[in-house]
C-alpha cells in the first residue's frame, strides 16, 4: 500500500505508525496499560495493512482491515473497543458535517425558512440568531434530553418547542405583575427605577418592563388588566394638571386645597369646586393619556431587542375597568390602535390587543363599558386587533369578580394560565407557560395503521385502527408528560442569577429566595397537539366538521383532558391541554410526514397541517357554524386555545354583524376569539383595505398584505411566513354569506 484517500478526497502517504498507534489506543482503553502483548498485536496489524497489494485505499477500508485483524487475534475485546470507538468517531464526524452545512446555509441566508414570522432571517441579527439556533438545538438533542425525548422529537411524534433554548434553561411566557412593579419601582443590572408618578411615565415603564422581561425568557409577555393597572397613574397626572389649572386658568384660587390628594378619583366632587381648573385638568389628562399610549405603541414596534432583531412578543388585556380613569385608558388604547402608527398609520403589530368581554360590564347596551366594546369592534374591523377574551368562560371558574388579576386573559398567541394547584388559584399575574411540547396526531394515526396491520394480519379491519390509535396516543401523552418533567427539572436546576431581573423583582411570583422551583411551580406545563383534522381523515375518513369525526375528536380530547388532570394531581404541577399555535411546526411537521408516508389525499396533499383543533381553512361555512364546531372542543383546553373567523371587507362597515359574531362566540363559551378581516396597505399613500394588484387610490403596486399568523399579527405574509403558512393563508375561505353549507360529509 502506498497511499490513503482521506474522507475529504485528499491523497496522503500511507503511515504504518498511525495504524500502530490506533491499535495501541484500543488496548489502552481496555487494559488501562500498554503491555508486550499489545505491542506485538499492534505491530502485526500494522504490518498486515502495509502489505496489502492495493496501491491506494480509502480510510474506511483501512479501518475494516484493522477490525478484521483484531477479530482474528486473541483479543476480541480490544476489537470491540476499536469498533465502538470507530462508530462514535463516525457519528461525531457526521454530526459535525451536518451541523456545519446547516450553519453555512443559515449564515449566508441560503435557506431562509421564516421559522418565526417576527424574525428577518436575512439580517445580520437574524443570521446570527439562526446559526445559534442550529448549534443549540443540536447540543440539546445530543446532551440534554433523554433518548426517549430525542426519538420522539426526531420521529415527528412529540415535538419539543424552542429546542434552541433548552440547554440554557429559560422558560416560555409570563404575565407581568405591572401593578406591583409600577407602584414599587424595580432594579436593573445598571440602576434602579423609581415608582411611576404619572400616566406618561407609567406607560413608558410598561414598554421598558416588557423589554426587560422578554430577555429573561423565550416566549411572550403580557399585561393581564392594563386598564385597571393605570388607574392610580391617571389620578396622579390629573392631580398635577389640576394644580396647574388652579394657577393658570382658575378665576377663584391658585392654592391647592389640602383636602385633595393624588389618589382621589378624577370625578371626586372636591375637584369640581373649581370648574375651570377641573376642565383644564381633564383635557390635559386625556391628552397625556393618549400621548402615553401612543408612545408605548411606538416603543413596542421599534424595540428590536431580542435575538434575531425581534420585537418582544407583547400582549395587553383590557376592557373591564368601569372607573373613569380606566375608561380613559381603554379609549386611548383603542383610539391609538385605530389611528395606526408612523407616517402611513400602519397597523400595529405589537402589542397584541385583547379586549376582555364580561357580562354586565361591556357586552350589551346599558352596560357601563358597552361604548368601549363598540369602539373595540371598530378597531378590529380596521386593524384586526383587539382579539376577545371571555372573562365568563367556564374554564376560569372560581375567579374573583372584584379582582381583575383573576380575570381570564391570554398571552397573545393563545397561551393562558388556569387554576394553580400550588396556591395562587386563578391569579394570572406573575405566572406563565413554563414549557410546551406538541403531539403530532397524524404521525400517530399512520403508526396506528401500521401497528394494526402488524397486530391483526389477515384479520385486519380498518375499524380496528381507531382503538389502536388511542393506545398509542395514551402512550405518547405519558411520554410527553415525562418530556415536560425533564425540561421542568432542567429549568429548575438553573441559578436565579441566570434571570436576575425576574427573580430580584419578583416578576415571576412565588420565589422564596432559595429555589427558583418555588416560583416555577405556579406556571403551566403545556401538552399540545397538532393536526386533529388530518388525523381524523386517516382514522375515520372525515374531519370533525362531520358528526362522525366530531364524535371521535371528543374521544381524543377527553383523553388529553383526563390525563392532564391526573398528572396535575399526581405531580402537583399545572399540566394543561394546549391547542398549539404551530406557526412553524405546521410546515416542518408536514414536511417530515410527507418524507415518511408520501402524499395522502386530504392529509398530506398540501404544505401544512391544520392547526390544533381548528376547522380546516378551506371549509366553506358561516362564522356561526365554525364557532358551533370549534366550541365543542375548546372546553377541553386549559392551557390556551383560539377560535377565529375570516370575514370580507364589508365587515368594516357593519359593526352590528361583528358584535353579533363576538357575542355568539362568548355565549358559546369560546375562551379566546379573533376576527380576520383584509388588511392590505399601499406603501405609497397608506390606503388600507382589501387591495388587488394595485392601490385604487394612487395606482401603486407596492402592497403590504398583513395577516394573522397565530393569535398575533406580523408583516407581509408573502415574505414573513414560511411556505406552509403562506399556502394556508391563500387557502383560507371567508366565513360569511348564507347559512347553507354547514358541516361536511366524509370525503
Amino acid at each position: 500500500m502506498e497511499y490513503v484517500i482521506k474522507r475529504d478526497g485528499r491523497r496522503v502517504k500511507f503511515s504504518k505508525e498511525k495504524v500502530y498507534n490506533a491499535v495501541m489506543k484500543a488496548f489502552m482503553a481496555v487494559d488501562r496499560q500498554l503491555t508486550e502483548e499489545a505491542e506485538n498485536i499492534a505491530k502485526s496489524v500494522a504490518d498486515s495493512v502495509e502489505l496489502d497489494e492495493k496501491y491506494e485505499v480509502g480510510v474506511e477500508e483501512i479501518q475494516n482491515m484493522v477490525e478484521k485483524c483484531l477479530m482474528d487475534s486473541s483479543r476480541k475485546d480490544v476489537a470491540r473497543a476499536y469498533i465502538i470507538y470507530r462508530n462514535d468517531r463516525s457519528r461525531a464526524r457526521e454530526r459535525g458535517s451536518a451541523v456545519m452545512q446547516s450553519i453555512e446555509a443559515r449564515l449566508m441566508a441560503k435557506d431562509v425558512q421564516n421559522q418565526n414570522a417576527n424574525v428577518d432571517e436575512r439580517s445580520f441579527g437574524g443570521r446570527m440568531g439562526a446559526v445559534n439556533s442550529e448549534v443549540m438545538k443540536k447540543y440539546a438533542l445530543d446532551n440534554c434530553v433523554s433518548d426517549m425525548a430525542r426519538e420522539n422529537h426526531l420521529g415527528n411524534m412529540v415535538y419539543i418547542h424552542d429546542l434552541d433554548h433548552y440547554a440554557v434553561g429559560d422558560h416560555n411566557c409570563l404575565s407581568v405583575p405591572f401593578d406591583k412593579l409600577l407602584a414599587n419601582g424595580f432594579n436593573t443590572r445598571q440602576t434602579d427605577v423609581r415608582p411611576a408618578q404619572s400616566v406618561n411615565t407609567a406607560f413608558q415603564l410598561v414598554a421598558v418592563l416588557f423589554q426587560l422581561q422578554s430577555l429573561q425568557q423565550f416566549g411572550g409577555v403580557s399585561a393581564t388588566h392594563l386598564d385597571w393597572t393605570m388607574v392610580p397613574y391617571v389620578r396622579k397626572s390629573f392631580y398635577k394638571h389640576y394644580k396647574d389649572g388652579l394657577q393658570y386658568v382658575s378665576t377663584s384660587s391658585s392654592v391647592m386645597p389640602q383636602s385633595l390628594s393624588s389618589d382621589m378619583s378624577i370625578v371626586d366632587p372636591a375637584y369640581k369646586a373649581d370648574p375651570a381648573a377641573y376642565a383644564y385638568a381633564m383635557d390635559m389628562t386625556e391628552r397625556e393619556c393618549y400621548q402615553a399610549v401612543e408612545g408605548m405603541y411606538h416603543n413596542l414596534n421599534t424595540l428590536q431587542s431580542r435575538s434575531g432583531n425581534q420585537l418582544p412578543f407583547t400582549s395587553i388585556n383590557y376592557g373591564t375597568c368601569t372607573l373613569p380613569e380606566g375608561r380613559m385608558v381603554i379609549k386611548a388604547l383603542l383610539d391609538v390602535s385605530i389611528k395606526g402608527i408612523g407616517r402611513l398609520h400602519k397597523t400595529s403589530i405589537f402589542p397584541c390587543g385583547i379586549f376582555q368581554c364580561m357580562k354586565g360590564v361591556n357586552r350589551a347596551p346599558g352596560d357601563p363599558n358597552y361604548d368601549m366594546f363598540r369602539l373595540a369592534l371598530r378597531s378590529t374591523a380596521t386593524r384586526l386587533y383587539p382579539n376577545y377574551a371571555n372573562v365568563d368562560w367556564s374554564g376560569n371558574e372560581g375567579y374573583d369578580r372584584n379582582d381583575p388579576k383573576t380575570y381570564f386573559s391570554t398571552m397573545g398567541c393563545r397561551t393562558a394560565n388556569g387554576w394553580d394547584i400550588n396556591g395562587m388559584g386563578q391569579t394570572k399575574d406573575g405566572r406563565g407557560n413554563i414549557c410546551p411540547v406538541t403531539i403530532i396526531l397524524p404521525t400517530l394515526a399512520m403508526e396506528a395503521q401500521y401497528e394494526a396491520n402488524r397486530r391483526y394480519g389477515r384479520n385486519f379491519k380498518y375499524e380496528l385502527v381507531p382503538d389502536v390509535f388511542m393506545e398509542i396516543l395514551d402512550q405518547k401523552i405519558h411520554e410527553a408528560k415525562d418530556m415536560l418533567l425533564e425540561r421542568f427539572e432542567w429549568i429548575c436546576s438553573q441559578r436565579p442569577e441566570s434571570a436576575q431581573f425576574m427573580y430580584e423583582n419578583g416578576t415571576m411570583e412565588g420565589y422564596d429566595g432559595k429555589s427558583i422551583r418555588s416560583a416555577l411551580r405556579h406556571g403551566t406545563l403545556a401538552l399540545g397537539q397538532l393536526g386533529l383534522a388530518e388525523a381524523l381523515q386517516i382514522l375515520v375518513g372525515c374531519d370533525h366538521t362531520d358528526p362522525r369525526g366530531m364524535e371521535f375528536a371528543k374521544r381524543i380530547e377527553q383523553l388529553f383532558k383526563d390525563r392532564c388532570a391526573e398528572f396535575k394531581k399526581q405531580y402537583k404541577l399545572n399540566f394543561g391541554v394546549y391547542y398549539t399555535p404551530a406557526e412553524n411546526l405546521c410546515f416542518t411537521a408536514m414536511t417530515k410526514f410527507k418524507a415518511r408516508y408520501g402524499e395522502i389525499p386530504n392529509v398530506s396533499d398540501k404544505k401544512f397541517f391544520t392547526n390544533s383543533i381548528h376547522v380546516p381553512v378551506w371549509r366553506e361555512m358561516t362564522p356561526f357554524e365554525k364557532i358551533d364546531i370549534e366550541s365543542q372542543l375548546t372546553g377541553y383546553s386549559s392551557a390556551g386555545c383560539i377560535t377565529y373567523v375570516e370575514l370580507d371587507a364589508s365587515a368594516k362597515s357593519n359593526l352590528d354583524a361583528l358584535e353579533a359574531i363576538v357575542n355568539y362566540a362568548m355565549d358559546k363559551d369560546i375562551p379566546y376569539f379573533a376576527i380576520n378581516v383584509p388588511n392590505d396597505m399601499c406603501m405609497n399613500c397608506g390606503y388600507t383595505d382589501e387591495i388587488g394588484k394595485e392601490c385604487p387610490m394612487c395606482g401603486c403596486t407596492s402592497i403590504s398584505r398583513l395577516r394573522r399568523v397565530t393569535g398575533y399579527l406580523t408583516g407581509d405574509y408573502k415574505t414573513a411566513f414560511n411556505e406552509g403558512k403562506q399556502q394556508e393563508v391563500e387557502m383560507r375561505v371567508k366565513h360569511f354569506g348564507s347559512m347553507k353549507g354547514g358541516t361536511r360529509s366524509c370525503l
